[in-house]
């Protein structure tokens, strides 16, 4: 059968959601593992066209990954050691504008509801804007003491399994392929061929996924940082980039990234709210461009699915898993509807079904041959 004759059916897709939140539920008692591996996997996709236009020229393949691995890596010490100091020498002063930043967001929130208490009566009477800016400086008042701390103990508990990245993007570089040719030695000859098809598409689906959520990351960094700029606003790079990042997490990170740009537009024009307008109408604007531009050029074209089911998924991943389950719901659900739909493919394949059987009938007959002659052999010896 050919693969573009079959189509999913309703079993199939219901054996692929219910095996996509069983994993995911797994996954978050493994979070440990999983953040490593994903972000081994990314760097892996990265390095990827490099080890391959070694192998191309003619180096070996441990030595092509050898060599990756090491140039990037030591690219990425060397970056690390000269930045430790930078980062050290500016750590308060980034604590200070911290600071600064939320209470100019702060400021911006209470001049809103006083607006507010201006067009309508009843907030005036309950006087909203002062009890709002005294809640919100309470919580404030009390953010470093209660959360700082375990941050700090998160931070450091995260650290070691995040030196398994690099360890994992090498080995991946260096032995995937026979990692592969492993899998490929337990498969039925007559499914041999299914077999190279479902690992052209788990590697095409997963490969395609994160380079499309890169090359998202470029586009929405480049065209939040033109806005900001635009808009006037303060180190519109690094804020492109920020909120470009945060918005690998669905719904949650964009709007930590708003926030986050609001905050410093406020405090950048404490005297004029309209430039925090103007950045929540760009952040709005680029979101609606990731949505039908952005993401159907990149993400979209490795996952092959209704954009319905992706909701509703990215709902589901975060009711089992929490902010995890959010990042990692669309890459798992995209790589175990591949591998629905090919088991699928051959299940529903008759022909592929009988040369399975008629091969294990072949090997069963050439393997009891010699018995079935000895054994006739010892039923005429008894006889006589």
């Amino acid at each position: 059968m050919n693969a573009r004759e079959y189509r999913s059916g309703p079993l199939v897709w219901v054996g692929v959601i219910a095996a996509t939140c069983l994993i995911l539920a797994l996954f978050q008692k493994i979070l440990w593992l999983v953040v490593p591996f994903l972000l081994g996997l990314v760097i892996y996709y990265l390095l990827l066209p490099l080890k391959e236009r070694l192998v191309l020229a003619g180096l070996a393949r441990d030595a092509s990954a050898t060599w990756v691995a090491l140039g990037a890596f030591g690219l990425f010490g060397l970056a690390a050691v000269l930045g430790t100091p930078w980062l050290a020498a500016h750590l308060l002063g980034w604590q200070d504008t911290a600071a600064r930043y939320l209470e100019g967001g702060i400021h911006f929130v209470v001049q809103a509801i006083a607006g507010l208490e201006s067009r309508f009566p009843l907030l005036a009477q309950a006087h909203a804007s002062a009890e709002v800016g005294r809640e919100i400086g309470g919580l404030t008042d009390n953010f470093a003491s209660k959360h700082l701390a375990s941050a700090a103990v998160t931070l450091a508990a995260w650290a070691p399994s995040l030196i398994l990245a690099p360890i994992l993007a090498y080995f991946m570089l260096k032995d995937g392929w026979r990692f592969k040719r492993f899998l490929g030695a337990a498969v039925p000859n007559a499914y041999f061929e299914r077999m190279l098809y479902l690992f052209e598409q788990v590697d095409q689906t997963a490969r395609l996924y994160f380079q499309g959520v890169l090359k998202l990351t470029v586009l929405d960094a480049l065209c939040l940082a033109s806005g900001l700029w635009w808009l006037g606003i303060s180190g519109p790079l690094l804020l492109g980039v920020i909120t470009a990042v945060l918005a690998w997490i669905p719904y949650v990170g964009s709007i930590a990234g708003c926030l986050l740009v609001v905050l410093v537009a406020a405090t950048d024009f404490p005297g004029d709210p309209g430039i925090a307008y103007g950045a929540i109408g760009l952040f709005l604007a680029v979101r609606m461009l990731d949505d039908f531009v952005f993401m159907p050029l990149t993400v979209g074209r490795s996952l092959n699915m209704h954009p319905l089911l992706t909701i509703l998924m990215i709902f589901v991943g975060g009711a089992i898993a929490d902010v995890p389950g959010l990042m990692l719901v669309l890459p798992l659900l995209g790589v175990i509807m591949v591998l629905g739909e090919t088991f699928g493919m051959v299940l529903s394949d008759q022909r592929l079904m009988a040369r399975y059987r008629h091969a294990r009938c072949l090997r069963h007959t050439r393997v009891t041959r010699d018995l079935v002659s000895g054994t006739e052999a010892c039923d005429k010896g008894s006889g006589s």
